[in-house]
């Protein structure tokens, strides 16, 4: 079977816990200043829970399936409930679910997500089952595939980036990419063949700052330092400031929707796949691709879960406006 796009990533079992009894506490000692704290010894009543499915690997699958792409998703579970939901949540997204496997190592990685109901949360992440999958695991020759989503693969995992990247090129796939801490800090020569060879690459504004080793506040030395080292189409997302993009020659930037969120999770996995979406289905417009990943994360946080509030194919959605400068006029980048 031939499909617009596979993704690969962790999938992972998604428990919001909601409760006025846990306390934000200002305290240095904590890395954001901050801190989510209980009262020890005490048994802690929760107004609300709720139980979803989450992981990057899954969440933008689902984007990209709600957007009419005939998608899979390739990754590990374990063999208990948790792993059935995954599977059975990602066939009523229609999302082909051949190339995810099971395990039993490890049970099905687990988040748990603990709020005041405010705006802070704090998320308690367990990294099980999506860890164990190996480059013997994955069905190389069944992958016929336009492009490759490869998200955050974690610990261990994050080896297999450059032998899923190498196989992309190999076979002609088109290859996004949206690498976690554990691929940043690859060694530096290997994530530099990697980037070489990525068509889009995803980064948050920390995330950028790991890979260029440059403060996120300057924000044009670290696209003159991605542009050096990614061939294809740059992205860094900043939260509530917007999002800026270079293809080498341009820089693209615009705001975000103002919703009244619910829930800020999955918000950059529906930026990321709402953005691929737009490039894909508008042979490379990085404006409509902008409109399109910034409505979609919009809304996403209208609703509790990553993948509640998504987009579908013919929603109406509003379009950002999006400011394009030349990037040898602004000297913010290098013309490849």
């Amino acid at each position: 079977m031939k499909y617009d796009i596979i993704t690969f990533g962790s999938a992972s079992r998604d428990i919001f816990l909601t409760s006025k009894k846990f306390l934000i506490v200002g305290q240095k000692k904590f890395v954001t200043g901050k801190g989510l704290c209980l009262s020890l010894g005490s048994k802690i009543d929760i107004e609300d829970i709720f139980f979803f499915t989450g992981g990057g690997g899954t969440n933008t699958a689902a984007t990209f399936s709600n957007l009419g792409f005939k998608t899979a998703f390739c990754g590990m579970v374990g063999e208990e409930s948790a792993g059935e939901d995954i599977i059975n949540e990602l066939k009523n997204f229609k999302i082909n679910t051949d190339f995810v496997l099971k395990t039993k190592k490890k049970t099905t990685n687990y988040s748990v997500v603990l709020s005041s109901g405010r705006k802070e949360r704090t998320i308690l992440t367990y990294r099980g089952a999506a860890g164990e999958l190996t480059e013997k695991d994955i069905p190389w020759t069944k992958l016929d595939t336009k492009w490759i989503y490869l998200a955050p693969l974690s610990g261990k995992l994050a080896k297999l980036s450059e032998k899923i990247v190498n196989f992309a090129k190999q076979k002609g796939i088109k290859i996004a990419m949206n690498p976690g801490n554990s691929q940043l800090y690859l060694p530096k020569a290997t994530i530099e063949r990697i980037l070489k060879k990525v068509d889009v690459l995803f980064l948050n504004q920390e995330e950028a700052s790991i890979l260029t080793k440059i403060p996120y506040q300057k924000e044009k030395e670290i696209f003159s330092k991605l542009d050096k080292l990614v061939t294809g189409i740059c992205i860094m997302t900043k939260g509530s400031q917007g999002v800026t993009v270079s293809d080498g020659e341009y820089l693209y930037k615009s705001g975000i929707i103002n919703v009244k969120a619910t829930d800020w999770t999955g918000a950059g996995d529906s930026f990321a796949a709402g953005f691929l979406s737009g490039i894909i289905n508008s042979k490379g417009n990085i404006e409509y691709g902008i409109q399109l990943g910034v409505a979609n994360s919009a809304a996403c946080l209208l609703k509790l879960g990553a993948k509640n509030g998504l987009l579908k194919k013919g929603d109406i959605w509003k379009k950002v406006k999006v400011k394009k400068d030349p990037c040898l006029k602004t000297n913010e980048c290098k013309k490849k």
